[in-house]
């Protein structure tokens, strides 16, 4: 979820509260205890699509006791990536289902939520750039289609122009569905040439037909129409076309585009913002079958569920469930990693053939002057446009009551001391999303300013263009407090904020950047990659400005989708996971500008590690020529579920193959990943890896270990020799550890480098002895 959205989430759900005691509302006529169930049968058993609808039907049939009663109950029946089907089920019925030799399991519906300029330069693919970048060379992604899963789209933003586009691809299956104030004939385009809505599943976790009631047209849509904004802006910054003259109240001024402007872009949307909104797993399921149908290259998902503590092909998981077969289609997968940090283990879509995206910063800032009465000045951070205000007073709330006024959300519209002055409050542990309501609170009394102290984090997206709010650290803040308490009559004047671009603003990841290690496998590092998610500015439904400012990982994942499609246009044979390998064997590690550390905000600051950004930050250039990758197919997948204690006939269902799990359960160390987490080392352990060369036929690579601390790592070979003949190598890399007590996560690297390329996997190792009992 972009974060400016979850308060209207929560304001939302009380609603939500309020219709679900009130039964006469309700206006589904179903059993009370009938409720969507997602029955999963695995990789599809018939091409033809009616006879695995008709096999979906004759299943409910044998259950429910009729054809009527089963064509009444389905929602859903997927077909296309993998077979199964959604329908309305008692508890008992579900449980028959279950019992089927056909299916692999039944599991209630449930809603996962979303995730919510200048940053294509900052990432180095400058429309300006030489012809040897990748932009240019992959032909701004021509041809290559996005997949979009998000809150819909709002076609006439010029972010969506076809202009200078080509004619559709032919092998495009889609197609454009009308709804709601949404004409197909007129919304898409050679740009935008596919958008579809599923709404079944949502309805049914509401339990009132959506469509049918007058307060759903307040908030929502019943077609492929945006009325959030997180699903234009997530696309057009995947795809977007240039769109010239855009800017945020005159702020970042200039010409907007996605990361692969000439790619086309296809809609699916499952996300609504009525009452607690969310997105339905069976409706997720279902756009992402008709998404493999319809002949999308990528998929970009800015949606997550809970923090996961499941199987990543766990029942419970539609995202990891469906992506796998898009993985197995040769689609790429991009998610965004969550919204829960600073805290660890907060990383959701866990899976390894997902790519999961953390959020950092760019070089841009956006300074605000603040000059005291006794003419000291401080910059701070806001997006205020509006007039130089004068010096006026400033005051800050002393403590006075069993509420501590100094903490911004203890403000409240009885402190009408606020009028007429500028307003210092300092923010509380967890108080961040509350702000805009203090915002709301001093402007309720007639204060004209609020001036925010709190931990340095570079997010805007809480600070308005219209009314003088401003964020500063809580350095500044204490000074500002200072002069307050000691001045006879202390005064302020705050001036309209500034753009700063360049290196002297550094890179960080977002407070709010959801952190590693996976809390479901430990042995598998997420996030994957970081990639721009602060202060973003795209494209929004219609408005005074149709552009905006947002943060979160939901707009960190589509700049990765855009160099993914961009990637997939220069080397359309590579996999999900060579793709996957390229980003995060050539990610920067430290700032790409200065080469200083990247910091991780949180409280406190400290130095970013792979579980704050995986490989490191996205390097878009790097990625298409990365000389090796640790290339992954069908086969690795199954030693994967084989090493997650998936049996052999649970994994032949769900890849529609025979399958066989080695005598003795394999390792998940030895997943080839591009990455090498060990999150209990005990005794020496060997690891085991295979790359593959794309660089060069003929090429010698040498190994460059910086082991983590306390840990010994030998790798055989040390040398690689590829020719003609041998194009793919397997090593070895023996860990020991030097400790002799637990310790924390310690991490160190592995490059693989022929003095051109430098194919780099982070390391992560965690010595960890057996508590002694007794």
């Amino acid at each position: 979820m972009s974060i400016s959205h979850f308060l209207q989430y929560k304001l939302a759900f009380a609603a939500l509260l309020l219709f679900l005691n009130l039964p006469e509302l309700l206006g589904i006529q179903a059993n009370a205890e009938s409720k969507v169930h997602i029955v999963y049968m695995g990789r599809r058993q018939h091409d033809d699509v009616e006879l695995a609808t008709s096999a979906h039907h004759q299943i409910l049939t044998s259950v429910l006791g009729s054809q009527e009663a089963a064509r009444d109950s389905i929602i859903y029946s997927y077909k296309h990536g993998f077979s199964g089907f959604a329908a309305m089920l008692t508890k008992p019925q579900a449980k028959r289902i279950a019992e089927l030799p056909d299916v692999v399991h039944v599991v209630p519906n449930h809603l996962y939520k979303l995730h919510t300029t200048r940053s294509w330069d900052y990432l180095g693919l400058s429309t300006s750039s030489p012809p040897t970048n990748l932009l240019h060379q992959a032909n701004m992604g021509d041809g290559v289609i996005i997949g979009v899963l998000d809150t819909g789209i709002w076609p006439e933003s010029e972010a969506f122009n076809d202009k200078g586009l080509g004619p559709i691809p032919s092998r495009w299956k889609g197609h454009c569905q009308s709804g709601t104030k949404y004409d197909p004939a007129k919304a898409c385009n050679r740009k935008l040439i596919g958008a579809k809505y599923f709404l079944k599943g949502f309805e049914t976790e509401l339990g009132r037909p959506a469509i049918k009631d007058p307060d759903f047209l307040n908030y929502e849509l019943a077609s492929p129409r945006d009325r959030d904004g997180h699903g234009t802006h997530t696309s057009s910054t995947a795809g977007g076309s240039f769109a010239p003259n855009a800017s945020y109240y005159g702020l970042a001024y200039g010409t907007v585009r996605g990361g692969a402007p000439k790619a086309r872009i296809a809609m699916y949307k499952v996300c609504w913002n009525w009452l607690q909104g969310g997105c339905a797993f069976s409706d997720i399921m279902m756009a992402i079958d008709e998404a493999i149908h319809d002949g999308v290259d990528i998929l970009s998902l800015s949606i997550g569920s809970e923090i996961p503590h499941y199987a990543d092909v766990d029942m419970r998981n539609g995202i990891a469930l469906a992506s796998f077969h898009a993985v197995l289609k040769g689609i790429t997968v991009v998610c965004s990693g969550g919204n829960e940090g600073p805290y660890p283990q907060t990383v959701e879509n866990t899976s390894p053939w997902i790519l999961t995206v953390a959020a950092s910063s760019i070089d841009r800032s956006f300074p605000t002057l603040i000059t005291l009465g006794n003419n000291w000045t401080f910059a701070g951070q806001s997006l205020y446009t509006g007039k130089e205000t004068g010096f006026i007073s400033i005051a800050h709330p002393e403590s006075s009551d069993l509420k501590d006024k100094r903490f911004c959300n203890n403000l409240n519209t009885n402190d009408t001391w606020a009028a007429g002055k500028v307003v210092l409050c300092f923010l509380g542990k967890g108080d961040e999303l509350d702000l805009p309501s203090t915002r709301q609170v001093v402007q309720y009394v007639g204060g004209l300013g609020l001036i925010v102290a709190k931990n340095p984090t570079r997010t805007l997206y809480y600070f308005a263009s219209d009314f003088p709010s401003i964020g500063v650290s809580i350095d500044v803040g204490a000074q500002l407090l200072d002069y307050i308490r000691y001045s006879r009559k202390p005064q302020v004047k705050l001036s309209p904020t500034q753009t700063h671009v360049g290196k002297p603003v550094s890179t960080h990841i977002a407070s709010f950047s959801s952190r590693g290690p996976n809390s479901v496998a430990p042995a598998i590092l997420k996030p994957d990659i970081a990639a721009p998610g602060v202060d973003i500015l795209a494209a929004i439904p219609a408005s005074e400005t149709s552009y905006e400012f947002e943060s979160g990982t939901s707009m960190a994942a589509p700049h990765v989708s855009g160099i993914v499609a961009l990637l997939k246009s220069l080397h359309p044979h590579w996999s999900p996971a060579a793709i996957k390998s390229a980003l995060v064997t050539t990610a920067w590690p430290t700032d790409p500008h200065s080469g200083e550390p990247i910091v991780a905000e949180g409280n406190p600051n400290k130095i970013a590690d792979p579980f704050d950004f995986g490989g490191g930050v996205v390097n878009a250039n790097g990625a298409k020529d990365p000389g090796l990758v640790y290339d992954m197919g069908t086969f690795d997948y199954i030693l994967y579920l084989c090493s997650m204690g998936y049996n052999n006939s649970a994994i032949s269902v769900l890849i529609d193959q025979a399958a066989s799990c080695p005598i003795k359960r394999p390792s998940i160390l030895d997943v080839n990943l591009p990455s090498l987490t060990v999150p209990s080392l005990r005794r020496t352990v060997t690891i085991r890896r295979t790359v593959t060369n794309v660089g060069p036929v003929n090429s010698k690579y040498k190994a460059i270990i910086e082991p983590p601390q306390g840990i010994t790592i030998k790798v055989k070979p040390e040398t690689l020799i590829f020719n003609s003949k041998t194009k793919k190598i397997s090593f070895t890399l023996t860990i020991s550890t030097t400790h002799k007590y637990t310790t924390d996560y310690y991490f160190g690297s592995l490059i693989w480098t022929d003095g051109v390329h430098g194919a780099r996997i982070p390391i992560s190792v965690r010595t960890e002895f057996p508590e002694l009992v007794g």
